[in-house]
């Protein structure tokens, strides 16, 4: 945390006046889902909405153009508006499985973006130097690498910074990541004659690999919004080191004690309880226990799902090569991601492995694993 001494100040003026702090937590829409670790920060928003403040989930429909640069070795691919329209509508409505809609304000940045004239933006971009902007380690990086830097990504941070400006903003909250831009935005709000927010950093929950942290681009998430089932599988495969660590990020529960329950039970146990948990947060107890029972009779017990999804045949029987038919289900990207599944020994087709080479038959009611979750079953 930023100044604790100057929150408590925030805390106690506004307790003393009645007046409710304004906290900010902006967000760009550049990718369709909310994910887990999104939640950790936003499970302290909704504290402070229910300690009576006012909470703004700040849509960056004109930031998300540009993207984030923070931990890019590369710049990001920019956005058409209508793509983050679009992500802006499913951030909204997957908000309100855990923000209070009623205590929450929703706000886009292009409010006051789209007003800004040239001479606005001159003054805004003299309120930083190049030399400070380039001691962030991700441009940092690239420029030692003599990797591309384009001038739209260094407008990225003033702008998030001009955000905290136009809302007035008393308190910012963001992953540990966003330092160097919510810095930039106290920074910003002295120099607009306003006393600077306070900034929150909260810890980044590491997604399923266990290293990176979580994010839909690496391919390491578990959105929100999942099926119960895919949610509890992928809960239980993360490593056993990571179980007491997303206990405590994403419940609050204490870390020693999960740790040593990690150390003096069955790993597989706990796990099981924590995917019970988090699936139940999101759905209810009731799919909650349909997903692990699911879990246990298809991973335990060898078994296959009740329910899958299905894959209409356009014929009945499908001769055809193993790369097609796997390129040919919902989720293969492409016939080089169906390769490698191959390869790697990772399809079976009705009990049988399949290899590179093979042509196989498939017929109404076969079904078909990719994998270690993703199932699904061919009709007609």
């Amino acid at each position: 945390m930023v100044n604790p001494e100057l929150l408590a100040q925030k805390l106690g003026k506004s307790q003393k006046t009645g007046m409710p702090l304004i906290v900010k937590l902006g967000v760009d829409p550049t990718a369709p889902d909310i994910h887990l670790g999104h939640t950790v920060v936003m499970e302290k928003l909704r504290q402070f909405q229910d300690l009576g403040h006012v909470v703004v989930f700040l849509i960056g429909d004109m930031t998300g153009r540009i993207g984030d640069p923070t931990d890019r070795a590369a710049t990001r691919k920019q956005l058409s508006k209508d793509e983050v329209d679009q992500f802006a509508r499913t951030y909204i409505e997957q908000a309100n499985h855990i923000l209070k809609t009623e205590r929450m304000q929703v706000r886009y940045n292009s409010e006051w973006f789209q007003f800004l004239q040239l001479p606005d933006m001159i003054q805004l971009l003299s309120h930083i130097t190049l030399a400070r902007i380039l001691e962030r380690d991700d441009f940092h990086s690239r420029f030692e690498d003599h990797a591309p830097i384009h001038l739209h990504e260094l407008l990225y941070p003033l702008m998030q910074g001009y955000d905290s400006v136009a809302l007035r903003a008393d308190v910012e909250l963001g992953g540990t990541d966003q330092r160097f831009n919510i810095m930039t935005a106290r920074q910003i709000q002295e120099d607009y004659g306003m006393e600077p927010e306070v900034g929150i950093f909260m810890p980044l929950l590491e997604g399923t690999d266990g290293v990176r942290k979580m994010s839909k681009s690496q391919g390491n998430h578990i959105g929100i919004t999942e099926p119960a089932r895919d949610m509890f599988g992928k809960v239980m495969s993360i490593p056993d080191g990571l179980i007491a660590r997303w206990a405590h990020l994403l419940f609050g529960m204490d870390f020693a004690q999960w740790q040593k329950r990690v150390e003096h039970e069955n790993p597989r146990d706990v796990k099981a309880d924590l995917a019970l948990r988090i699936v139940e947060r999101f759905w209810d107890r009731e799919h909650a226990e349909r997903a692990a029972e699911e879990f246990s009779r298809t991973f335990s017990q060898r078994g296959i799902p009740s329910e899958m999804p299905v894959v209409r045949l356009d014929r009945d029987p499908w001769e055809v090569s193993a790369i097609e038919l796997v390129a040919f289900l919902p989720g293969v990207a492409s016939r080089q991601e169906a390769r490698r599944f191959l390869q790697q020994g990772a399809v079976v087709l009705n009990d049988e492995r399949l290899s590179m080479d093979q042509t196989v038959r498939v017929v109404s009611g076969d079904w078909i694993r990719v994998g270690r979750r993703r199932y699904y079953r061919f009709e007609e």
